[in-house]
């Protein structure tokens, strides 16, 4: 029996320790401290950070996997709290509704999710699908299919009419009548039940339009869409089911009452006053900026036919404003959440965001930090994602440069590790 029980003890002590991963980095964009660190070596066991030690360590382990990133730069896996990942631009986007299943959606879900991980992009927030979103989160989760860590807001909320209104452009008799269960609000008590309704379709996030939008096929992209009474009944109701409210919003009074009534994170914020942002640093509120969408939209709006014929001055009035608006925000210190709107423009490319909040004032670290501990903070996964340090989730990424002296080096991710698996090497 006494030999037994020493087997046992030798097997737990010695026996089983999990195959480690050794990276040999020449720098380390370190996110706790805001600077760049030369020559370090992280040691990876199963799904977690084990220990960052100086220089070119040796493994105690006769299996350990060395992989050599010293001509590279590594950050922490990237967090893009914008993004749609049900689908994607293209001049037929407005007929898919009518000729997509729900497979269709979930087969090129699942290929987009992909192509976000390979980006260097490891954990995002999905803000409003068809509820393909939760499922693919759970897929990914299980791994039964590849993709970043997914956090969903499901379906978004919005007013009749308003600009997630799921009928918008339909005939009379294909319209209808939504209401909180296709997430649509008119009232305080819609507005609860939308909520709770979010909440059973599995939502991590709850997210409303607070203004008009661009893409929506209506004619206003900037007009109040809710009351103030309902966004607080809004919010209040998610903070009883533990979920935060992101509140797309592109004009100035929407964007106030949204603030006001407590949400925590405002996307795109275009056409935001100076007394919205003071508003927002008083509220600790956070923006999340999506220049890149921008861009391309206004874009696309000159190509004849891209967009529907209502959407196009929509597209040529808001889209050229996010990048200047987001320079004064930074300047006067709205805090400030990396997101990039993705499916707007190609999936993918979400990397080109980081070049336009540099050129539009921001220091290539402080971006940096807005895609990692910053929306860590906001996901409730401080500690876990968006730092390089003992105990965190293993996802890493590589790049050739070092960002902080080229940025436009996050457009071209040559490594990505996420929970202790290489997917890009």
């Amino acid at each position: 029996m006494r030999q037994l029980v020493g087997l046992i003890f030798i097997f737990i002590f010695f026996g089983s320790n999990a195959q480690e991963t050794i990276l040999y980095c020449g720098k380390i964009v370190d996110t706790k401290s805001g600077k760049v660190l030369l020559n370090k070596s992280i040691v990876i066991s199963e799904d977690k950070i084990l220990r960052i030690e100086d220089g070119f360590t040796n493994s105690n382990s006769e299996n350990a996997t060395v992989i050599d990133l010293k001509n590279k730069t590594v950050l922490p896996g990237l967090i893009d709290m914008h993004v749609h990942i049900e689908g994607e631009t293209n001049p037929n986007r407005y007929l898919e509704a009518y000729t997509l299943n729900e497979a269709d959606v979930a087969f090129k879900a699942a290929e987009i999710a992909e192509r976000t991980l390979m980006a260097g992009f490891t954990t995002v927030r999905d803000l409003g699908g068809s509820g393909v979103n939760v499922a693919l989160r759970n897929a990914i989760n299980k791994g039964t299919t590849t993709g970043p860590r997914i956090f969903t807001a499901e379906k978004s909320l919005a007013t009749t009419g308003g600009h997630a209104d799921p009928t918008n452009g339909r005939s009379k008799e294909l319209m209808g009548d939504p209401g909180p269960k296709e997430g649509v609000v008119n009232s305080v008590e819609d507005a609860k039940k939308a909520v709770r309704q979010r909440y059973k379709n599995g939502a991590d996030w709850i997210k409303i339009t607070a203004t008009g939008g661009v893409l929506s096929v209506a004619k206003s992209g900037k007009n109040p869409q809710f009351t103030e009474e309902e966004i607080t009944a809004i919010v209040t109701t998610a903070k009883d089911y533990d979920m935060k409210v992101a509140a797309h919003a592109h004009g100035d009074e929407g964007m106030q009452r949204a603030i006001r009534a407590g949400v925590k994170t405002i996307e795109h914020g275009t056409l935001m006053s100076d007394a919205t942002m003071e508003l927002m640093k008083q509220k600790k509120s956070y923006l999340v900026p999506t220049i890149t969408a921008g861009k391309y939209v206004s874009d696309k709006a000159k190509i004849p036919n891209y967009y529907p014929a209502i959407i196009v001055p929509k597209a040529l009035e808001i889209g050229p404003k996010i990048q200047n608006m987001f320079g004064r925000a930074y300047k006067k210190g709205v805090g400030i959440a990396f997101g990039t709107d993705a499916g707007v423009f190609p999936h993918g490319e979400n990397g080109k965001e980081f070049g336009y909040m540099v050129e539009a004032g921001m220091p290539a670290m402080d971006a940096i930090l807005s895609a990692t501990t910053t929306n860590a903070m906001l996901l409730d996964m401080e500690g876990k994602i968006g730092v390089l340090e003992t105990g965190a989730f293993a996802d890493i990424i590589a790049v050739n440069e070092d960002p902080t002296e080229n940025i436009k080096t996050m457009e071209n991710v040559v490594f990505v590790m996420k929970s202790g698996k290489v997917y890009k090497k």
